[in-house]
């Protein structure tokens, strides 16, 4: 699978206060899959910061029903290591979806390779209509506390 990163800006810059970058969350923007005729898989995942700084995280990969899961993972993970800055970097040691109490849910692990907090995260997600969307925000679910962490102490 290729992993690319890329920033961009397209709002004006604004100011942002010291109390507003340690309430700030990042906000999932948005999530693009697209399937080739070739049977690859790229996921574009896009996340906000204050004054619109835009994050975006892609990587691409052989297609398939567990293929795609992983894949928009590596992108939420890419985007997120991209928003770190080289302080934050995850390893994504499993996913899976699994029906669970009659829905389907998307659980993944991770493994935090630097930065403050636990080693292993875990996260999960409703899985009904988009489970790369599902598989992206579990991503989010699992770094959450970490990120607010490092959003914190920034």
């Amino acid at each position: 699978m290729v992993a690319t990163n890329q920033e961009r800006s397209d709002a004006p810059e604004t100011v942002v206060t010291r109390e507003q970058l340690q309430r700030e969350r990042l906000r999932l923007t948005r999530v693009v899959a697209t399937h080739t005729m070739t049977g690859l898989c790229s996921v574009e995942v896009e996340l906000e910061w204050l004054g619109g700084v835009r994050v975006v995280g892609r990587v691409e990969g052989q297609a398939s029903t567990a293929g795609d899961l992983r894949i928009g993972a590596l992108a939420a993970l890419a985007a997120l290591e991209k928003f770190g800055k080289g302080a934050l970097a995850f390893e994504l040691t499993g996913i899976k979806g699994i029906r669970a109490f009659d829905a389907n849910i998307v659980i993944v692990s991770l493994t935090l390779r630097q930065g403050p907090g636990p080693q292993r995260l875990l996260g999960s997600y409703l899985a009904e209509d988009d489970p790369i969307r599902s598989a992206v925000i579990a991503v989010l679910n699992a770094t959450n506390r970490v990120l607010g962490n490092h959003i914190a102490t920034r």
